[in-house]
């Protein structure tokens, strides 16, 4: 058996995309084909095409929707590091771009040669957005955009993520206060694009730019903290199992300066806001798109631990400093309704036949 799937690099990630057209939609059948696709009980993923970290174990099933016309269908998958697990609680908006890019190059959306919109849905937490993707050239791979932690450029991608608010939990706030304590610790808990915990860096002794040794050195308490987080907004129930997708879990802090990843040297007026995120349990080198719509609406919310750093009366865009750079994201409203709007990049990396062993897909 074989599986057409193609490598995509949307912004920060690198994500398989595969055609919902062609594959089974039961999410057991589903989740085994990628363990094995992917070689997910592998730690370092060598029997397989997966990455071997967070940011490059991903795949994306697409479609049309089949409830409304132009409407295009995406399910996330987060397939677990050496776990021989796949995660479908969450949403990946870097992934999003790599999908409305692979939707062009596939024909699930026309292109008469200049930008093309699209509208698809987040089928994981039912979060829509519109995407903008730039004139492309024949094959795909070559743009002129670049983001923050990537040596390379793509072609440019606008996300609008539309009312995203309460997607997950059914509330912006899931606990109905911006702030809240977890095991002592201050936090703010909120659900916009994907639920998000964050912390003040300072209360669990790490600067306001952590670097990844700082932050690797706290993965255990963060994942305790994101298990208290997970009770409290509902996300789990105590006995259930211990699961590292949800919500989204990281630090925050003022602006300071520091060096990124790739070597650029940020001073305090740079961005507004420092924010070191966990990628299931491994720090992300940048930040996960729908993680920046969580902090474009709690960076609006009075009563925030954010109050400390930023204004929740500025209409700017909020700049939010991470391991790998700046990543801007814009909060309006439109036509009554709520968009965070964050540019990317993305282009084909690889259009692959992969093939699976005979049984791999038994119960």
């Amino acid at each position: 058996m074989f599986v057409n799937a193609t490598l995509m690099r949307g912004g920060t990630s690198k994500c398989w995309v595969l055609d919902a057209r062609e594959l089974p939609s039961d999410r057991d059948v589903l989740g085994r084909l990628l363990v094995e696709m992917f070689g997910g009980r592998d730690p370092a993923q060598l029997d397989g095409v997966g990455g071997g970290t967070p940011v490059t174990s991903k795949a994306a099933i697409v479609g049309p929707s089949a409830t409304v016309e132009g409407q295009l269908d995406y399910l996330f998958a987060q397939v677990g590091v050496g776990t021989g697990t796949v995660e479908w609680q969450s949403n990946c908006g870097n992934c999003a771009s790599g999908v409305a890019l692979w939707a062009l190059a596939h024909g699930l959306v026309t292109t008469t040669g200049g930008a093309s919109t699209m509208t698809i849905r987040n089928v994981n937490t039912g979060t829509m957005f519109h995407a903008e993707v730039g004139q492309a050239d024949a094959d795909f791979t070559t743009g002129r955009a670049i983001v923050p932690g990537v040596r390379g450029t793509g072609i440019d991608v606008r996300l609008s993520f539309v009312d995203p608010q309460g997607g997950t939990t059914g509330a912006l706030l899931p606990t109905g206060s911006a702030r809240t304590e977890l095991a002592g610790v201050p936090a703010s808990l909120i659900d916009a694009g994907a639920p998000v915990a964050l912390v003040p860096a300072a209360a669990l002794g790490l600067p306001a730019a952590a670097g990844v040794a700082e932050l690797t050195a706290a993965v255990p308490t963060l994942r305790q903290l994101r298990r208290r987080a997970a009770l409290a907004m509902g996300l789990a129930r105590e006995g259930d199992p211990i699961r590292d997708s949800v919500p989204k879990i990281g630090l925050a802090g003022p602006p300071v300066a520091y060096r990124t990843l790739l070597g650029e040297e940020l001073g305090p007026g740079d961005y507004d806001l420092s924010v070191r995120m966990l990628s299931m349990t491994a720090p992300h080198p940048s930040i996960g798109l729908t993680s920046a719509v969580a902090l474009a609406f709690l960076a609006r919310t009075p009563g925030s631990i954010l109050d400390t750093w930023l204004d929740p009366e500025t209409d700017a865009p909020l700049r939010i400093g991470t391991l790998s750079g700046v990543l801007s994201c814009r909060l309006s409203r439109l036509d009554g309704h709520l968009e965070v709007t964050l540019d990317r990049a993305a282009r084909v990396l690889a259009e692959a036949k992969i093939p699976l062993r005979d049984g791999v897909l038994a119960a």
